[in-house]
């Protein structure tokens, strides 16, 4: 109960499945915990404020502090109105967890305006708007002289780093979070804040359907084995760590290494010479990494 204690948290997206293991486990650390949930369909659709207060109502029995809270992150005052309750409701805020995302899976060339403009609302800017008023919390705080130990988590996925078919839309988000994560990490480094981001594998209701499991496998897409790598990251012990992306399941943590320089070909302005270079460094550098340790794709 030590890990934590002392710190306020919040979790989007914590009525349910990832979100739900990050509250009750940062709880169980002593962390007071603001669950953030709409209670909307994987596809973003209605609303039910139960998913929220019921992981509030698990937390209290176990005796830990948590409030619920439904406010929309992918608007910017929904965003807002989080970051408030957590400073209003507890007197501060120590962490943030974006955990928050819907599912609109298709294929490009079906898919609709409507279900792109959704998934990367939901993704991208729900976690740049929570971001945005925690970060200007914390820059207040360290200008006011009061010392500032801060992070932000954010969830990105190995679709979005390593390209998942069917899922351009998510994909697109998931690897923008991460560069996001990056450079967020290096710009709030000065006021005490650290920016990390997981690609989690675990067994969720967005994952439903997707394949058979043998009961092995699904105790490693347990949810708590990720849960346990987050409730590190909000901890003290964890401020040497910014701008890194960890992938985690129950088979491990591994650190995800960004874009690496390839082969190097000499510039030219006449495009007619290029094609024995760009065959010649194309074949020198390495392919892209499948989702899969030690796997490459294709194309």
């Amino acid at each position: 109960m030590t890990l934590l204690n002392g710190r306020i948290a919040v979790v989007t997206g914590a009525g349910r499945g990832l979100g739900r293991a990050h509250a009750l486990t940062l709880a169980k650390h002593g962390a007071k915990v603001v669950v953030n949930d709409l209670g909307s369909s994987t596809d973003g659709v209605g609303g039910d404020n139960t998913p929220a207060q019921e992981v509030v109502a698990e937390i209290r029995a176990a005796g830990g502090q948590a409030i619920a809270d439904t406010s929309n992150v992918a608007t910017w005052d929904g965003a807002k109105a989080l970051i408030d309750t957590a400073v209003n409701h507890f007197g501060g805020l120590d962490v943030l967890i974006n955990n928050a995302g819907i599912l609109r899976d298709r294929m490009l060339i079906n898919m609709t305006e409507q279900e792109w403009d959704s998934v990367i609302n939901v993704h991208l800017k729900g976690t740049f708007a929570p971001t945005h008023h925690a970060a200007n919390y914390w820059r207040e705080q360290s200008k006011a002289g009061k010392p500032v130990d801060a992070r932000v988590i954010n969830t990105t996925s190995h679709s979005g780093l390593f390209c998942n078919i069917g899922q351009a839309n998510y994909a697109a988000a998931k690897a923008g979070i991460a560069s996001f994560s990056i450079v967020a990490a290096r710009e709030l480094q000065r006021y005490g804040i650290t920016v990390n981001a997981i690609a989690p594998r675990a067994t969720t209701r967005m994952t439903e359907g997707l394949k058979e499991w043998t009961p092995e496998q699904l105790e490693r897409r347990d949810p708590e084995w990720i849960a346990a790598l987050v409730t590190w990251l909000s901890s003290a012990e964890s401020r040497e760590i910014s701008g890194r992306v960890f992938e985690a399941w129950g088979y491990g943590y591994a650190v995800a290494e960004s874009w690496q320089h390839g082969a190097l070909a000499e510039a030219t302005k006449n495009p007619a010479t290029l094609g024995p270079e760009i065959l010649r460094i194309v074949r020198e550098s390495k392919k892209n990494a499948g989702i899969d340790r030690d796997t490459w794709l294709d194309v």
